[in-house]
Order: C-alpha cells, then sequence, then structure tokens
C-alpha cells in the first residue's frame, strides 16, 4: 500500500462462496445515505508543506461526486503533519476524511494505538461520521481487538476495516471494506486456469459475511506494478484490466450497496490511480512505468456513474450531462520483448513475498491487446475509432456503451459523427509503439478522452526523482504530446484530419470473449 508495501490478503475461498453532490460538510449522515470514498495515500505526500498542497485535490475530488478520502496511513514520522494539512483542507473545501489504517505497518496487537490515534481526530470538523459515529476504516488488519480499540479511543466508531470473510470476526465491526477490486486467482494474482474468482464473487462473499451491515464495494480500473531489484520491494504483476472500469461502475448500480470505495486516487506505484498525476507526491520509482500516463479519463468517466449511484438508479443514462468519449489502451502490444533492458532482469531481488516475477509481470497473458472506447452520449451517434492500421465504425445508442477496437501500432484517433457530420474528434498524444519505453515491459493504461483535456497532466519534479533508478536504457522526460507537435510543425500548425472507414457496425461490441486463463 505505500513505499514498502508488502502483499495484501488473498481472499481464498471466495469462489465458494440521491443526490450526485458530495455531503454537506455539516450534514448528518442518515442510514439510507449512498456514499462515495476515494483511498488516498497519506505515504507518499510527505513533500506537501501546507494544507493549501491538498486544495486541489479535495475540490477535484468534490466536483466528482466523492464524499470522503479514506486517508491511507502507516507510521511514518510525517503522518500526522499530512494528516492535520488533510483534515484542515477538507474542512475549508467542504469534504470529508476518515483514516484507514494501513496493516501493513500497524499490527493487531497494537488495538490501543489505533484508538488513541481516532481520538486525536475523530473530533475535527472534516471527520466523517455515520449513523452520529466516527468512521474509520483499514487495509488488512483481521485479528485486531476491536472492544480494545473503541475503548481506547473514547468514541463512538464505526468500524468499517479491510476484514476478509474467514479471518477477521464480522461479528464485531459495523461494516467492511473489501479490497479486492479485480478478478483474480483467490491468491492475489490473475486468474488462472481454473482459479478465478470474480469481483461480483467477492460481493457476495462480503454481503454474506456482513449479513446486513455495510458493504463498502471497490471500484478499480487497473493494476499493475513492476518494481524490480533497484528497490527492496520487488513485485511484478498484473490483474485484468481491460473493460473493468466500464463494466464494474454498472454492477455497482446493480449491486446498490451503501459504500463505494475508488482504488485508489493516488497509488501510482499499482497504476490504480484516477488523481492527476501532478498531484504533489515523491517517487517511489513508479514514476518509470506512470511518466506520460494520465487516468484523468477514468475520474471524468465515473462522475455520471457516481450520479446514478447516489439516486439509487440503476443505469447511468439519464445522468449522463456532458457528451465524451473516454478511451485507454496500453503503450505497446503484449508480445514485444524487453528482456534485454527490463529492470527486473537482473540483480536478486528479495522475494520473501512471493510477488516477484522477472520479465513480463505476472499475469500477462490475461491482458487483451486492445483498445476501449466508452461513450457517454445524449443521443445515438456513430463512434469511430483507427488503431494504427485498423479502423472500426461502431453505431452507439443514447446513454454510456462501449467498444473495443484491436491494438495496432500507430497514431490513436478517435471520432464521434451525427448525420455524416463529426461532432468532436481528436488523435491521442501517446501513440502505440513495437518498441520498448524507457526499455520496460510497461503495461500500466493511457487513458485519454474526447474532447481533449486543454492541459497535459504530467509529473513534477518530486515525482520524477527516482526515474532513472535502475534503467538500463534512455528514457527521455515528460514527453507526451511531442509527437503531435512535430506533426503540427510540418503541416504548417495544423494537425491533418485522417480517415476513417465507411461501415458502421451496428451496437456497441460486447465485453472482451475471457481468454482461456479466465476458465
Amino acid at each position: 500500500m505505500k513505499l514498502w508495501k508488502l502483499p495484501f490478503y488473498a481472499l481464498a475461498g471466495l469462489a465458494t462462496l440521491a443526490s450526485s453532490a458530495p455531503i454537506d460538510s455539516n450534514s448528518t449522515i442518515a442510514a439510507n445515505d449512498k456514499l462515495v470514498f476515494c483511498h488516498f495515500m497519506i505515504g507518499i505526500t510527505s513533500n506537501r508543506n501546507s494544507a493549501a498542497d491538498y486544495d486541489d485535490d479535495m475540490k477535484r475530488a468534490k466536483a466528482l461526486g466523492i464524499d470522503a478520502f479514506a486517508l491511507n496511513i502507516g507510521v511514518d514520522p510525517y503522518t500526522d503533519t499530512q494528516l492535520n494539512f488533510a483534515y484542515e483542507s477538507a474542512a475549508r473545501n467542504d469534504m470529508k476524511v476518515f483514516i484507514s489504517f494501513d496493516f501493513n505497518w500497524y499490527n493487531t496487537g497494537q488495538a490501543t494505538t489505533v484508538g488513541q490515534k481516532v481520538a486525536q481526530y475523530g473530533n475535527r470538523p472534516a471527520q466523517l461520521k455515520v449513523d452520529g459515529k466516527v468512521f474509520v476504516s483499514s487495509f488488512a488488519g483481521d485479528g485486531l481487538d476491536i472492544q480494545q480499540m473503541k475503548a481506547a479511543s473514547g468514541m463512538d466508531v464505526y468500524f468499517a476495516p479491510n476484514f476478509h470473510p474467514g479471518q477477521g470476526d464480522f461479528s464485531k465491526i459495523d461494516g467492511a471494506l473489501n479490497w479486492m477490486a479485480w478478478d483474480n486467482n483467490g491468491d492475489n494474482k490473475a486468474p488462472s486456469a481454473g482459479r478465478n474468482v470474480s469481483v461480483t464473487e467477492g460481493d457476495q462473499s462480503y454481503t454474506k459475511a456482513l449479513g446486513g451491515k455495510g458493504y463498502i464495494a471497490p471500484a478499480s480500473g487497473w493494476f499493475f506494478t513492476h518494481f524490480g531489484g533497484e528497490v527492496p520491494y520487488s513485485k511484478n504483476w498484473v490483474f485484468p484490466g481491460d473493460l473493468l472500469w466500464f463494466n464494474r461502475w454498472r454492477e455497482i448500480l446493480t449491486l446498490g450497496p451503501r459504500f463505494v470505495e475508488i482504488i485508489t486516487w493516488n497509488d501510482y506505484g499499482e497504476s490504480h490511480y484516477i488523481g492527476p498525476l501532478s498531484s504533489p507526491h515523491t517517487d517511489d520509482g513508479a514514476s518509470k512505468w506512470v511518466m506520460d500516463m494520465p487516468h484523468d479519463g477514468w475520474l471524468q468517466m465515473s462522475k455520471p456513474f457516481i450520479a446514478a449511484y447516489k439516486a439509487g438508479a440503476k443505469t447511468v443514462d439519464p445522468y449522463i450531462s456532458e457528451e465524451k468519449l473516454i478511451y485507454w489502451y496500453r503503450p505497446t502490444p503484449k508480445g514485444v520483448s524487453c528482456d534485454n533492458t527490463d529492470t527486473t532482469m537482473e540483480g536478486s531481488p528479495n522475494n520473501s513475498s512471493g510477488n516477484f516475477f522477472r520479465g513480463r509481470p505476472n499475469g500477462w497473458e490475461t491482458m487483451e491487446d486492445a483498445v476501449y472506447v466508452v461513450a457517454l452520449l445524449k443521443s445515438p451517434a456513430t463512434v469511430q475509432v483507427a488503431s494504427g492500421p485498423n479502423s472500426r465504425s461502431f453505431s452507439a445508442p443514447a446513454g454510456a456503451s462501449a467498444f473495443t477496437v484491436p491494438m495496432g501500432v500507430g497514431p490513436q484517433r478517435f471520432a464521434l459523427l451525427r448525420n455524416g457530420q463529426t461532432v468532436m474528434s481528436d488523435t491521442s498524444l501517446k501513440d502505440i509503439v513495437d518498441s520498448c519505453i524507457c526499455g520496460l515491459y510497461n503495461f500500466n493504461a493511457y487513458v485519454g478522452t474526447v474532447p481533449a483535456p486543454s492541459t497535459i497532466d504530467r509529473l513534477g519534479p518530486v515525482g520524477l526523482a527516482s526515474l532513472s533508478q535502475g534503467l538500463r536504457t534512455a528514457c527521455p522526460t515528460n514527453t507526451l504530446g511531442a509527437n503531435r507537435v512535430a506533426v503540427a510543425s510540418a503541416t504548417g500548425g495544423v494537425i491533418l484530419p485522417s480517415s476513417f472507414p465507411a461501415t458502421t457496425t451496428p451496437g456497441p461490441t460486447p465485453t472482451p470473449t475471457p481468454s482461456p486463463y479466465y476458465s
């Protein structure tokens, strides 16, 4: 969960088993209120110098419809400094926050210490309270003495930890967070032959164990981590992403849980961030696969889904107020070999966690070589996509729909048409290439939108501090968009339009057929 994050606990055995606005800072949370949280890593924010450094995150989250940040903390010497900044910023931006104790760093014998930390912040104006109780969560922590923790806090506590069915005592908690937002094999890795625990199976396991108590359903779009021997926390695997962000939000609308937690705002090391690259943070080495890979499009896509969820709706369609295309893809086909230059191919990394693998990330076979497009439309239109030489045209209905195009090397172009006239179009700032960017196997996702944002989201100097550590090839810094500038210069300042096919495929394509690794 943070710099030296250990593997999160496996969910072994799971296979058997209102208004869109955020809450008002002075409001009381009713039992039927639906709330959206977003996991926020305090462990990488030591470079923030005041509450003002949190203001942009708070404002962006509030505009999206997020009610509270779950502030993940370990035992770093700067934790209290940053918690104070975050609580202060949240209060003045009408946001809520709560502490999520990371039990990679705390241990379950520290119930009194945890309770004392709850007491330290529980009466702050920005503290989230649910059912009149101070809301507290965790990452892992099965076995914590809950009665002792609550006694040490001296407060009424709504404790919704990341306990696991069959491991933690669900009779003593008020709710629970399910962290596993990705299909998996039941042992913290991607699905494999005969071993697939879907996210919806995780939902079922948790709701059964909770017996009507508050369920925090997870929502995430991606997972990829690729630390080699250049750091002491080596790990290298993926969970299948593909159309997960779109499909998961539709599942949440069907499920209608009391709480949803987006995983995450700023965990760049595992590539499941929806917050901006420019959000102030230190570099744990993830800049190698995060640089030039913004995810803001996922943030934008979730806004109407959050509104629909809070209203108790089963479809997002009536909540689409702004038409746009959101697209994402990996920067290289999975067959490109980077063995000669990848950072995981050298040294003798510590693999006591069992999470380190050389070369391509463990689970890479479960990923599709595809470009994914989600259309948010008020009325039907034609969506055109050209991924390198692969072009497709789709009839998109009003509402939200998703399409898949085979990945092609070269520029990535997207357009929306009605009655043969282009409504909006753009060429992505990132081409798909058949070479190894920075010498790495990069299985992170590039996420873009049409219309495109007015500015390019970039990592700051501190967020790039460890970029060169362990690299074996040259790695130019923050080059996103450079190819478009070159094209515009060569054409007198105008980027030439690209042609699309005349044929149209009726309706949205279905979710890609699962590979044999899912069966």
